[in-house]
């Protein structure tokens, strides 16, 4: 008897398993369907405010530069205006080369993670076991990371130190042409040779260093504005003097390659999890001239408050720059622009770029709420 039912038994338990798993398959299908619809909804409400506010932006300011809003791999607003040179009257497009200024320390930092993956080095190293000229007080107790997180002390101006190593964050950029130069000897690559290698990883294809640009569609810095403008001179060879640095500030992209960039990099496609982790999570407070109280990872700026986003403002002489990611909706916010009217004052010239970033951290905490609430609905019903 038993050997007759135990074949039915199994078809009912194979027919069970199936048809639980066809409901599973159910479930998460509706599911999809609806966050998709939701989604959707979501960035079309986005694109009409973002069109209507950014727009106002550029018409305020009289923007020249390029903008960019691209949430995964839809482009939810993106514009440019003006002039890729004022004396050619060439005008911006999506392939404007820029010069990004400090938001190539982010690159930098990255770098030195990934050789922290490869046991290389450690964040936590002093700096003088890999550079003799800090062997001597009060130099000899600096470590890496704090050359990344702006915290050694070392000052842009002379050769001293402006604060105890550790106690308190001073914006240097000496710190990261140090970092580069660690960078280069402990890969034994240039550090051209390190970012090139980086820019592959991450699909960058119209990325450069100041060394490396291949001179097509660059969007060369100016002072001044779009009547009575004066080019900067030598560019982008000087972003590679001493006085700034590629590693501090000398990187050259597009607003396409830093969405790509931001990609990458937040969703682990660069960083083993813990490395990436240590990059984001905070090691410093920052008084922003500009934007204000902010926390410092490692060459990356964050938001106090809500939304969660991380940031990095950039300018050389006539190329004010910011790059922002919002990792809960996976939007990258890109503002790029080659002219400064310096008369004004950084506060002015930054004015169009905090604007921007007022109205996209806005609209994030804005849409990551309507989203919970559109899906608490539609679960009620």
């Amino acid at each position: 008897m038993f050997q007759k039912i135990r074949p039915l038994y199994f078809l009912f338990l194979l027919f069970v398993l199936f048809s639980c798993k066809s409901e599973a398959d159910k479930i998460a299908e509706q599911t999809t369907t609806r966050n998709a619809l939701i989604d959707s909804t979501i960035n079309s409400f986005q694109k009409k405010l973002l069109t209507q506010q950014i727009d106002s932006v550029f018409s305020k300011y009289n923007f020249n530069g390029s903008v960019a809003v691209i949430k995964n791999d839809e482009i939810l607003y993106q514009k440019e205006n003006g002039f890729e040179d004022f004396k050619q009257k060439k005008k911006l497009d999506s392939s404007s080369v820029f010069a990004i200024a400090s938001v190539s320390k982010q690159f930098t930092a990255v770098l030195v993670l990934l050789l922290e993956d490869e046991g290389k080095l450690n964040t936590e190293d002093k700096v003088s076991k890999y550079l003799t000229d800090f062997q001597t007080s009060p130099f000899k107790n600096i470590t890496i990371k704090e050359l990344l997180n702006h915290t050694s002390g070392i000052s842009d101006f002379g050769n001293g130190l402006v604060s105890e190593p550790g106690k308190a964050f001073n914006y240097s950029n000496k710190g990261f042409m140090l970092v580069g130069e660690i960078v280069g000897k402990v890969s034994g690559k240039s550090y051209d040779e390190n970012v090139k290698e980086l820019f592959e990883k991450a699909g960058m294809k119209n990325s450069f260093t100041a060394n490396s640009f291949n001179g097509k569609n660059f969007a060369s810095a100016f002072t001044g504005n779009s009547k009575s403008f004066q080019a900067v001179e030598n560019m982008p060879k000087r972003l590679a003097d001493k006085s700034i640095s590629v590693p501090a500030g000398g990187i050259l992209s597009t607003v396409n390659d830093l969405h790509r960039w931001n990609t990458a990099l937040y969703q682990d496609r660069i960083l083993k999890p813990e490395s990436l982790k240590k990059f984001m999570e905070k090691s410093a407070d920052r008084n922003h001239p500009i934007l204000g109280k902010m926390d410092y990872g490692l060459g990356m700026m964050m938001n106090v408050g809500k939304p969660l986003a991380y940031f990095h403002t950039g300018y050389v002489k006539g190329a004010p720059s910011l790059l922002i990611y919002y990792p809960e909706s996976k939007t990258s916010v890109i503002i790029l622009s080659n002219i400064a009217d310096e008369m004004n004052g950084k506060n002015a010239i930054f004015n169009p770029h905090k604007k921007v970033k007022e109205i996209t951290d806005a609209i994030q905490n804005t849409v990551i709420e309507l989203r919970k609430e559109m899906i608490k609905t539609t679960l009620q019903q």
